[in-house]
């Protein structure tokens, strides 16, 4: 039996999580060190045009990635975002054999009134629907709610793959934490809620994150190191990660793994010129 959760969301009859006050003596956390990324790496996003072209330019060899088996998958958009940001990745996922679906919650605000429920009871049907389990992709606060729905439903989760999602460090170590505060009507001090968050789903968890995101500190993207999970990392803005090419092949590579024989991702030959892995986090092992 799972033992029950905190639920993801504003507290029953608050509109806004009071923030709580800062302890002058607390001492200082190794996650509280880092920055959110500046200026220089924020301009630095208005490349995502390029990464969608060199999607497109990539067609051919892409098309070369073996098909998969054509098992669910759903894929959740960013802060702000809604699904038409995700077309692009659902319309790869779909030449490459899979079966994708959006989130079908509008635009992502957070998690508001209705929309937890929704994410879960989407993601049951299509078990239940296909039959088995179902990959969870996540783009940036996306991921936060693959991760949550793989720990509440560990027998319809199959992976879980988030692409710059900020699910551990300090939550103000990315540019959208005021903006998350003002469409979510919720604070992002919450301690409880960011150690669960933290947390890796127990199925196979992959952070794809690029050191070049303009939007995330790279280190908030970063699993804590277990048999389970990996982190890969590519040359990628934020906002153009789900257009990537790279990462459209690092997610086709780790849709195709058998989950009962799960290996992480081979950076061997020619591969490590463009990837590179991460055993662990630095605020993890700077904690320890």
């Amino acid at each position: 039996m799972i033992a029950k959760r905190r639920p993801w969301g504003p507290r029953h009859g608050d509109a806004r999580h009071k923030r709580p006050l800062p302890d002058p003596f607390a001492p200082v956390q190794p996650e509280d060190l880092v920055a959110a990324p500046g200026a220089f790496l924020m301009m630095l996003e208005a490349r995502a045009p390029w990464e969608f072209m060199a999607m497109l330019a990539a067609s051919p060899w892409m098309g070369r990635i073996p098909k998969g088996d054509g098992h669910p998958v759903v894929v959740f958009p960013g802060l702000g975002a809604n699904d038409g940001s995700t077309t692009p990745l659902r319309n790869f996922l779909r030449d490459r054999g899979y079966t994708p679906y959006p989130w079908k919650q509008g635009f992502n605000f957070g998690p508001r009134n209705g929309v937890l429920n929704g994410c879960r009871d989407h993601v049951q049907q299509l078990a239940q629907r296909h039959g088995e389990r179902v990959s969870l992709i996540g783009w940036s606060l996306g991921g936060i709610y693959a991760r949550e729905i793989a720990k509440e439903q560990p027998q319809n989760a199959r992976c879980v793959i988030t692409l710059g999602t900020p699910f551990s460090g300090h939550p103000r170590a990315t540019n959208a934490w005021r903006l998350y505060e003002m469409v979510s009507g919720q604070s992002v001090h919450d301690h409880e809620l960011a150690a669960q968050v933290k947390v890796a789903p127990p199925c196979p968890t992959t952070s794809i994150f690029s050191k070049t995101d303009g939007i995330v500190a790279w280190q908030c993207s970063l699993n804590d190191a277990a048999l389970h999970t990996e982190n890969i990392e590519v040359h990628a803005s934020h906002i153009g990660m789900g257009m990537n090419p790279l990462a459209l092949f690092a997610i086709a590579d780790r849709l195709r793994q058998d989950t009962q024989h799960w290996k992480p991702f081979d950076v061997k030959g020619a591969r490590r010129w463009f990837y590179k892995q991460t055993g662990h986090s630095p605020l993890q092992a700077a904690g320890a």
